[in-house]
């Protein structure tokens, strides 16, 4: 972990410097710029709240604010590991040139995803004082929550990176499974409500990405405590999936380039 350590430290600037340059590219020719990562969001919650709603009549309290949570959290979750798998691989020109560390390649992609996501979640305040939903002191549980799911989300990446070189039908099979993911995950409906005893504690616990959406509800609408017990357990989880993953990259990343 210290080479782990002494390489983000000493990459850290590429990496910022690349997270710009990918957000630059992003909106560069388009005629609204910037305001596609404010649309982007609220255009996905808009439909979601019309089908939920309107199509299938569903009474959940604060619900714009209900599936904008999931939404925010599920596109950080899916767009790291989905963007890990051929991370290398579209990176080919800088990582056949010169030595890069490539677990900062997933560091770079997190920060462009932390951003927007911060954009997101900005909306969500504010869609809170619209929609006057109560603030608690809870809201300060933020940051605890948010590090689990970096951290479990980077140890999947970092092992999938490694995988995505030489496992060309790798990129399909996690479609598949994200696809399953996102629709057991709760993104627009309460797991823990609409699911029986105990299937609702079983798809909650066992689901990082069900239970980190549960735990950012819970201090931003129901202003409860999250579960602060699986959430440790997750992190312990994150931290040993992110040493397999950077034990694995440090051990062949030399081969990459050939493989590539």
């Amino acid at each position: 972990m210290k080479k782990f350590i002494d390489n983000v430290k000493k990459y850290y600037s590429y990496a910022i410097y690349s997270a710009k340059s990918e957000l630059k590219s992003e909106v560069a020719g388009s005629y609204l710029n910037w305001l596609w990562w404010i649309l982007d969001p609220l255009a996905f919650m808009m439909i979601y709240t019309f089908i939920v709603t309107i199509v299938f009549r569903s009474n959940e309290q604060y619900f714009p604010v209900f599936v904008l949570i999931g939404l925010t959290t599920w596109n950080f979750f899916n767009s790291m590991i989905t963007s890990s798998v051929k991370i290398v691989n579209n990176n080919r020109n800088i990582v056949s040139k010169i030595y890069l560390p490539k677990y900062i390649l997933i560091i770079s992609k997190s920060f462009v995803l932390l951003f927007k996501m911060s954009i997101s979640f900005a909306l969500i305040i504010l869609m809170m004082i619209v929609m006057q939903i109560p603030f608690s002191w809870t809201i300060f549980q933020f940051l605890p929550i948010l590090i689990v799911l970096y951290v479990i989300t980077f140890g999947i990446s970092s092992i999938l990176l490694h995988f995505g070189i030489f496992v060309e039908d790798l990129a399909n099979l996690m479609n598949i499974v994200l696809k399953l993911m996102f629709y057991l995950s709760g993104i627009f409906y309460s797991i823990g409500t609409r699911l029986p005893v105990p299937y609702n504690s079983y798809f909650l616990n066992f689901n990082p990405a069900a239970l980190v959406i549960d735990s950012f509800r819970k201090i931003l609408i129901n202003g409860s405590n999250p579960d602060y017990l699986w959430l440790f357990i997750w992190l312990i989880i994150g931290l040993l999936l992110t040493m397999i993953g950077i034990n694995i990259i440090h051990k062949h990343e030399n081969s990459y380039a050939k493989v590539i």
